[in-house]
């Protein structure tokens, strides 16, 4: 029998071994790809797929247009006849396996990728060129823009660099490209007429391989859950290029950045510094730039994931300087008036609202009223101190879901399941275990089966066989990982979005137990 249930996998491609220095879109995409059909999944779930900068998160993109240049596979551009098969040969001190060292892998790759571009616009196909230019204008209207932000800022940033100064285009830019002057900006790309093709030919590379791995997958009865941030990141072309469009100062400065407030996590919030919109100025356009947005996004996935959705209901507004979020208060964000210019212009969206945190009635509201699924994190459902007499009511266990809801043993944010066990209190393992097998346990059999990682195969289990009609499971999950294999902590910087796997660890023994979990519980059939 047909149904809606469904399972799939988290993983971020960088996160492939098999490639030189970061994961990539080539061959290792593709092994995994055959490795989820195997084990009868049907979802994959990315990371946002934008360029990367300071801190290397995707979630603090230089476009939300644009790909990531850094998951271009060099191997498969030498297939193509795109790129000189010698120029893309890795020095030996770039792996491929092990974790991403992006300060490395950029001082490479980039060089490299833009030899490629040249190789390309010299040597390309009479056939290959009509699908660039078919490429160029058909994306022109984020592909221009972002292509003279990178260049500009190519510039300005090693002007920065050698003064020992930020280069982020409100503080460093001459006034004319600051204000993203029409005429100025013509001139600058006059001026530099070969440097924006090599970015624009770099997308164009991207868009191929992407393209291709999402038929790939697609053909595979695999969609592609994509994740968009709520806010985009001050130093991008997003903000530069429609400056209208945010809370900035005349000199793009901006008058408020985001972030939330103080919680029982931290007394001083989080201060993210992303510039606000100005949800007035964007109604007056119909929300043309979201629309434009999710339209983009909708070329490269199948489903979209929102992170930060409370934001749409209200958000945190926290003058432009503050040192913490302390000092921030609630402002109306658009609500439902942006989801139904949204629907009006491109119909009814396939949209996961990430809905942690602190939710109130009225995000509630906004959620169930477009109809958008919630989300619901395993990890945060074993609370030693609601565990009363009134039993287990925690809104993260698998008996208290909603049928409209998409469930994960942990998000890309969280410590993996099996570092979660190894330090989490003998009071937590000992309800986790009791939870998981629905019997009373002794502390030193919880702590076995915890270590033992059985406990964390059963918490896969507990995810797929709850009521949620989506289960996604990060990939460390399923491999056992530690924290060793966490993608993000918060609010620190070193070792995020760093970890790679080996494609090895994909084995048949581990499809066949998804397979049978999908199968007993009626996920993908």
């Amino acid at each position: 029998m047909k149904t809606n249930r469904r399972s799939g996998i988290l993983v971020h491609p960088t996160s492939f071994s098999g490639s030189a220095g970061i994961g990539t879109l080539g061959t290792p995409s593709y092994k995994f790809v055959d490795w989820l059909a195997a084990a009868g999944q049907t979802l994959w779930q990315i990371l946002p797929l934008g360029p990367t900068g300071y801190g290397d998160s995707p979630y603090a993109s230089f476009s939300t247009f644009a790909g990531n240049p850094l998951l271009v596979d060099l191997d498969d551009l030498a297939k193509r006849g795109w790129a000189d098969a010698a120029s893309i040969v890795p020095p030996e001190w770039i792996k491929d396996s092990g974790r991403v060292d992006y300060g490395s892998v950029v001082y490479w790759k980039k060089p490299v990728l833009a030899a490629a571009a040249d190789f390309f616009q010299k040597n390309c196909s009479a056939a290959d060129r009509v699908k660039y230019e078919a490429f160029k204008n058909d994306n022109s209207a984020w592909l221009d823009n972002y292509a003279n932000f990178m260049s500009i800022k190519a510039v300005y940033d090693k002007k920065a660099a050698d003064e020992k100064t930020s280069g982020i285009w409100f503080k460093y830019w001459p006034a004319d490209l600051r204000s993203c002057e029409p005429s100025a900006v013509s001139k600058w790309n006059a001026e530099h007429v070969q440097e924006v093709e090599s970015i624009k030919t770099i997308q164009f590379f991207f868009a191929e391989q992407w393209g291709a791995l999402k038929k790939y997958a697609n053909e595979k009865g695999i969609k592609i859950i994509g994740d968009i941030p709520i806010f985009v990141a001050p130093d991008s072309a997003d903000v530069w290029g429609s400056q209208s469009l945010f809370q900035l100062e005349a000199d793009g400065t901006p008058k408020a950045v985001a972030g939330v407030p103080p919680d029982y996590f931290s007394a001083t919030g989080q201060l993210w510094g992303n510039p606000l919109y100005d949800w007035d100025a964007m109604a007056k356009t119909n929300y043309y730039w979201w629309v434009a947005r999710i339209r983009r996004c909708l070329e490269l996935v199948d489903v979209i994931r929102i992170d930060h959705f409370r934001g749409f209901e209200a958000y945190w507004s926290v003058p432009f300087g503050e040192e913490t979020a302390v000092n921030g208060k609630w402002i109306p964000g658009p609500g439902r008036a942006l989801f139904d210019a949204i629907k009006k212009e491109l119909g009814d969206i396939p949209i996961i609202a990430e809905d942690l945190g602190l939710i109130t009635e009225g995000v509630r509201a906004l959620r169930d009223g477009c109809g958008f699924p919630g989300m619901k994190v395993l990890q945060f459902a074993f609370d030693p101190g609601e565990a009363g007499k009134d039993g287990m009511v925690n809104a993260f266990l698998p008996h208290m879901y909603p049928q409209n809801c998409v469930v994960y043993t942990g998000t890309h944010d969280n410590q993996t399941m099996q570092g979660w066990l190894d330090t989490a209190s003998e009071d937590a393992v000992k309800i986790t275990a009791e939870y998981a097998y629905g019997r009373e346990m002794p502390i030193d059999e919880a702590k076995r089966l915890a270590s033992s990682g059985e406990l964390r195969k059963a918490l896969v289990r507990c995810a797929i066989a709850s009521a949620a009609e989506t289960a996604v499971i990060p990939m460390q999950d399923i491999l056992g990982v530690g924290d060793e294999g966490r993608m993000n902590a918060p609010s620190t910087v070193g070792s995020n979005w760093t970890w790679r796997f080996d494609l090895s660890e994909l084995t048949e023994s581990r499809a066949k137990e998804l397979v049978f979990l999908s199968k007993i519980y009626g996920r993908n059939l």
